[in-house]
């Protein structure tokens, strides 16, 4: 007899079968291992992923407070150039309102003195100096009002270029 004849045939599938199904717990377990590996990687990807992420969200924050403080700064130093601008407009208007009271007391006085063929001169020349002095105080108003218009917009294109240049770092 054959030594493989004593062991009965249900032992032998039995055999086979533990044999199979070791094996494949054997799979399973590699299979787990590999799971636990591909996760335990994951974990540490989002991880790395998440602090890039925070690093990123900060730095783009500290560069946005810093593109504000500039262009504050820039809006800051536009305000004082229009102050003083506007300071020298109102300067000059008074200057101009100081020259036209001097040129109307000049008109009266030349007025006020003289003889009768004076006094017709001096209306003609009178009314042609009300004309001089009307036209003089409208053209002061549109130089000011220019002046001041320039000097705004020369502040504002001044400005914005300023605060492009410090943004743009």
């Amino acid at each position: 007899m054959n030594a493989l004849q004593v062991v009965p045939a249900w032992c032998w599938w039995l055999l086979a079968l533990a044999l199979v199904g070791g094996g494949q717990q054997l799979r399973v377990s590699w299979a787990q291992a590999d799971a636990a590996g591909a996760r335990s990687e994951l974990a540490d990807y989002r991880l790395e992923v998440s602090e890039r992420d925070r690093r990123a969200v900060a730095q783009a924050r500290t560069e946005e407070q810093r593109r504000q403080r500039a262009a504050d700064e820039v809006e800051q130093n536009a305000q004082g150039e229009l102050e003083v601008a506007r300071a020298d407009a109102d300067r000059a208007g008074d200057a101009l309102q100081r020259l036209q009271q001097r040129y109307a007391d000049l008109e009266q006085r030349s007025r006020a003195c003289g003889n009768a063929v004076t006094a017709q001169l001096s209306q003609a020349a009178g009314a042609t100096a009300r004309v001089r002095a009307e036209l003089f105080g409208r053209l002061g108003e549109a130089v000011r009002f220019y002046a001041a218009e320039a000097d705004r917009r020369g502040v504002a294109g001044r400005a914005c270029e300023a605060a492009y240049d410090r943004v743009k770092g």
